[in-house]
């Protein structure tokens, strides 16, 4: 069979419209990638080819010539590589583990050549010269790809370029192992609990979980884990402190010993990146990240992580000095000896002592469908959006249904093949896994479509990665015979599962969660840029892309969003007032010591990136130490490896990045502020301010620079000053 056919013929080498999950297998991907990759080869040479005659030639290049190509070459392998990599996190296997491994260099290999051509580095520059035949979103997009081939090589030579490129496909190797080595670390170990005393404590929503996972399992008792839903709970109730250390050691010491052991990958991973950083003319790898960010210099970070460490830092302290005194009050030895795996369990006792809240018994009133219907309400009444379950449209809107059909299948289809009203919605939107639901995002003037997207909400442990994101099915673009093509989404969490009848009951951690990734999604879905290279969140500044996200958990406090998912499962009784005010009151509860969390691993991801090397005389866990004493109120145990399970930062987008999260929240608290100041109960005002938001924040994407986006939103910069209002760390 010669390439072409078998390219055609696998359906992960589509390369157009939805995948086709479960015909997707490990064997695909060592068969097809190789043959993706050799035929994007042989293109990427005829490009070159093009493009160094017209170089030679008199007439300037255009961006069709330059720009389009360059597109869809990278655009074919995102998209395959794209679905082995999303498989991989959501089904994970170890045959697909191993075939992602096997293609994994190649891959890299691939992105190496292209970011290092130097013929294609010349051509940008000659459109970047060309500068009066460009939009401003073109030169914003040739200026990001002239830097992105800058930090990935394309000025090196020879020996050099040759190490570059090894550490590169180096990287990539530790950060896939990493991560591995972190699933199946959580994976790994268990706890079975065998007496009814050793559930003292624990709401029955968590005991029948720990009972599921035992029967699962084949053992009797309760089987206790290291996944979200089970820890952050059990952590939180049990009475039991021996246990809650047990579990606690277990999570702080994930992937730090054995097989699994972390800490080589750790140091390996960061002397690389620091040899890259100098083959590339930086002093270290936090002088290479944010020369793509918003923040300017190191210096810059650490003065607004050094603002929010001193606002917060006495905060936290006070607020232990109340966790002490609640154990005090208990007669607890908790009181004199507080330790690390104390802190859930008397934070949550004093929060339900001084604000009578029990997050447990809010579960009830969060089923997820009404969520979802609360959010989908919020969203039309903010951004004129209608947001409808794919397989309970019956084709009332033929004209909706043709375009969203035609991009479903990747935007060539004849309309005279269309079965109008029959269309068969599970078929257009093949699923991975049967939690999977698809939506479709609709302009609810119009009811033209405007986006789709996969939701993926619960917990797996064993087969799905911990945490929770969104990631690019589809982007906004145009397919290889001009069709337009809408944005599709993958909106990723891993909540409480239903038990038995009871749907999945959310606890309002999770709620928050839901809108954090949906805020990211609607950035990705929303975006009305032509061009893909700046549509949604490419292009997006890292340290600016969570300002949609975070800006979306506000909306969880707001009266009208809250009261209107906020509905007992069973009764159809609305959340009491007073439990909605008790939620209010309690939403700055320990937020020194949040926001003091969050600046600590923020400093360590920068400082590890800025000051340690190899030859510093230190461990990166012993960088970690010297900082805790200022960032934090009680000093990691021992056993404490959290390195070894920072995926962030080692697996993930995150290295000298991590500081983003905190910067972004400026924004987000910020823009937030613009919906506060006219009042929340101010409709038309409201209104009015959503639909600018969506016209700037979720609309522009990566076609301006996002201080210049913010600025069109709000009417000036951003200032910290709602940031520390919303975290409570000022008195009012």
């Amino acid at each position: 069979m010669n390439s072409s056919a078998t390219l055609s013929s696998l359906p992960l080498l589509a390369g157009a419209g939805l995948p086709e999950f479960h015909d997707i297998n490990p064997d695909q991907v060592t068969q097809g990638i190789p043959l993706l990759l050799e035929q994007l080869n042989a293109e990427l040479t005829a490009l070159e080819g093009c493009l160094d005659q017209r170089l030679a030639g008199d007439s300037a290049l255009t961006w069709d010539e330059v720009m389009q190509p360059l597109h869809l070459l990278g655009e074919r392998l995102r998209w395959s590589w794209g679905v082995v990599s999303h498989l991989n996190g959501v089904c994970n296997t170890p045959e697909l583990r191993q075939a992602h491994q096997n293609q994994q260099a190649a891959v890299v290999a691939f992105g190496n050549r292209v970011g290092q051509s130097r013929t294609i580095y010349r051509a940008l520059e000659q459109l970047q010269a060309g500068d009066q035949n460009l939009d401003s979103t073109q030169r914003r997009i040739v200026a990001a790809e002239l830097r992105e081939m800058q930090l990935r090589g394309v000025g090196l030579e020879g020996a050099e370029q040759q190490e570059f490129n090894a550490a590169t496909a180096n990287l990539a190797q530790l950060a896939s192992q990493y991560g591995n080595n972190v699933l199946d670390a959580t994976n790994g170990w268990s706890l079975n609990l065998s007496e009814a005393a050793d559930l003292a404590g624990l709401p029955a929503s968590l005991r029948q979980l720990l009972a599921d996972a035992a029967q699962q399992a084949g053992e009797t008792g309760w089987r206790m884990g290291l996944d979200m839903p089970r820890l952050v709970p059990f952590l939180k109730y049990s009475q039991r402190r021996d246990l809650r250390e047990q579990v606690y050691r277990a999570q702080v010491g994930r992937a730090s010993s054995g097989e699994l052991n972390n800490l080589p990958l750790i140091e390996q991973i960061l002397s690389l990146r620091l040899r890259q950083a100098q083959l590339l003319g930086y002093a270290n790898w936090a002088e290479v990240s944010l020369a793509a960010k918003m923040a300017n210099s190191v210096a810059e970070v650490e003065q607004l992580l050094e603002e929010l460490r001193a606002a917060a830092y006495p905060v936290a302290q006070a607020e232990l000095a109340q966790l002490r005194a609640c154990a005090q009050r208990h007669g607890c030895p908790e009181a004199e000896d507080f330790k690390p795996w104390d802190v859930s369990y008397w934070s949550e006792l004093l929060r339900q002592e001084s604000f009578e809240l029990d997050s447990e018994a809010l579960r009830p009133y969060f089923p997820l469908d009404q969520v979802l219907q609360g959010l989908f309400q919020l969203c039309q009444r903010l951004f004129d959006i209608r947001i409808v379950d794919a397989d309970q449209v019956h084709g009332n809107n033929l004209a909706a249904n043709d375009l969203i059909t035609s991009n479903l299948a990747g935007g060539d289809l004849d309309g005279n093949n269309l079965a109008g009203e029959n269309i068969n919605r599970q078929s257009l939107a093949p699923r991975w896994h049967a939690d999977v639901r698809f939506f479709h995002v609709l302009d609810a003037a119009s009811e033209l479509p405007l986006a789709s997207f996969y939701l993926d909400p619960f917990s797996r442990p064993g087969s799905k990665r911990g945490g929770a994101w969104m990631d690019e099915c589809l982007g906004r673009g145009t397919s290889g015979s001009g069709a337009p093509v809408l944005p599709v989404a993958y909106l990723i969490c891993n909540q409480s599962p239903p038990l038995g009848d009871t749907p999945s009951l959310m606890t309002f951690d999770e709620v928050e969660t839901l809108f954090h990734e949906f805020g990211h999604g609607l950035q990705h879905m929303l975006t009305t840029v032509d061009r893909p290279q700046a549509a949604g969140i490419n292009q997006v500044e890292w340290d600016a892309v969570e300002l949609p996200s975070q800006f979306m958990e506000n909306w969880c406090y707001d009266r009208a969003t809250l009261f209107g998912m906020a509905r007992h499962w069973q009764s159809g009784a609305l959340l009491p007032e007073e439990e909605y005010q008790k939620l209010l009151a309690a939403r700055t509860f320990m937020g020194g010591s949040a926001t003091l969390r969050q600046v600590h691993l923020a400093l360590t991801d920068l400082r590890l990136h800025s000051s340690w090397t190899p030859t510093s005389g230190e461990t990166p866990d012993q960088l970690r130490r010297k900082l805790a004493p200022s960032t934090t109120i009680l000093e990691p145990i021992k056993e404490d490896a959290f390195l070894c399970a920072f995926s962030h930062i080692f697996a993930g987008g995150y290295a000298a990045g991590y500081y983003s999260y905190k910067w972004a929240e400026v924004l987000s608290a910020d823009a937030f502020s613009a919906f506060e100041e006219v009042g929340l109960d101010q409709e038309d005002e409201i209104v009015a301010i959503g639909r600018r938001f969506r016209a700037t924040v979720l609309s522009l994407g990566g076609s301006r620079s996002p201080a210049e986006v913010y600025e069109q939103f709000r009417g000036r910069p951003a200032n910290t000053e709602a940031l520390i209002r919303h975290s409570g760390l000022v008195t009012a």
